[in-house]
């Protein structure tokens, strides 16, 4: 039997090449590791992806929230509407600077906010609206921007999942006052750990270099209370090569979720809206059965398998005491399951997780 049909398929791997390496060595033999030349190459060169006139650095994509929300002027006393059905970091954020995050339902397709319950939400104490744009699909910003319009509310896009995805050929983290993005190692692209806020407004881009140094434009000279939240050159330089690689690896990403929506039959499939750039940071089918049952099947096949996110934030600990009904975030919670889409994988790769998906038995 060939290595490939013997070899576990891992659910995401990431990219470190010899040039992500030299970079590194490169910026570490320079003597400026931290917030230098190469931060501001990155930072200028990811506009192109944001479709901003500003992004700003920071060290993790969690930081870029919490930046965001307080160059937003967003804190104690204010709510922010946030999906249940998302990474811990999403409402973290929100927590993080004084503000409470009041949760809301997602669609089934896109698992994005539900514009309808987001509306729904929204008091005397909204202050900002959170989408995120999960697995890579963003979710309906059309609806959200008109919804946020009409109340005078904020946004701020979490695109941690969706570097390049679009609407309409607009990129996300351009639609809200600000956007924020992940480079952790599993993303689609990455800089060992990192992060960057997106924004047209250069004052609220001005607020976030200071705060991410200690409130400081000069040294020495503090305009705000701040905090250490700077990314490194040897970080941005890593960055710079993974974003020379990104349309590549994105495009390789979505004709493998092409042959997938093709080629599987025994689970569903996720759906694209019109006009939307999917660029499946996951491929996140959905088990109507035994998820846990499926998802050890593929591991015997040799198919790495995820499940993101088996516990909504609103169950967590921290979170328990807000009690909220929210049904399409439940069944999402307990049905999906994320397969391997990562660029990395071959033609015959892919031909074995389809065969694995479509011989999954016993689902009901």
């Amino acid at each position: 039997m060939p290595d490939e049909q013997r070899d576990f398929i891992p659910p995401a791997k990431p990219h470190i090449g010899d040039d992500e390496i030299e970079a590194a060595v490169r910026v570490l033999r320079s003597g400026m590791v931290v917030q230098g030349p190469e931060v501001a190459a990155f930072e200028e060169a990811f506009t192109a992806v944001s479709g901003t006139a500003h992004c700003v650095a920071v060290n993790s994509g969690t930081s870029a929230l919490q930046l965001a929300l307080l160059a937003m002027g967003i804190g104690p006393g204010d709510e922010v509407i946030v999906p249940s059905f998302s990474f811990a970091a999403s409402a973290n954020a929100v927590r993080l600077v004084g503000a409470d995050p009041v949760f809301a339902d997602i669609e089934p397709d896109s698992f994005g906010l539900d514009p309808d319950a987001v509306a729904a939400l929204v008091g005397p104490r909204t202050a900002a609206i959170m989408p995120v744009h999960l697995y890579g699909h963003p979710a309906d910003m059309t609806r959200l921007t008109a919804l946020a319009e009409r109340h005078s509310l904020a946004i701020l896009e979490d695109a941690c999942q969706a570097h390049g995805a679009q609407i309409g050929g607009k990129p996300v983290g351009s639609f809200g006052a600000a956007g924020t993005f992940s480079f952790y190692p599993t993303k689609n692209m990455h800089s060992l750990e990192g992060g960057m806020v997106s924004t047209d407004d250069a004052e609220l881009a001005r607020t976030l270099r200071l705060l991410r140094n200690q409130g400081m434009e000069q040294r020495y000279a503090n305009e705000i209370v701040g905090a250490n939240m700077r990314m490194t050159d040897v970080a941005a330089a890593i960055g710079r090569v993974q974003l020379g690689r990104l349309d590549e690896w994105t495009e390789r990403r979505r004709a493998n979720a092409a042959r997938f929506d093709a080629g599987i039959k025994t689970v569903t499939v996720p759906p694209v809206a019109a006009g939307v750039r999917h660029i499946y940071h996951q491929y996140t089918v959905r088990v109507e059965g035994d998820r846990d049952g499926a998802q050890a099947q593929l591991k015997d096949a040799g198919i790495g398998s995820a499940v993101y996110y088996p516990t909504p934030i609103h169950k967590l600990i921290p979170y328990r005491h807000i009690d909220v009904d929210l049904p399409e975030t439940d069944r999402a919670a307990a049905e999906v399951l994320s397969i391997p889409v990562h660029p990395s994988l071959t033609d015959g790769e892919i031909d074995r997780v389809i065969d694995a998906v479509n011989a999954l038995e016993d689902l009901s």
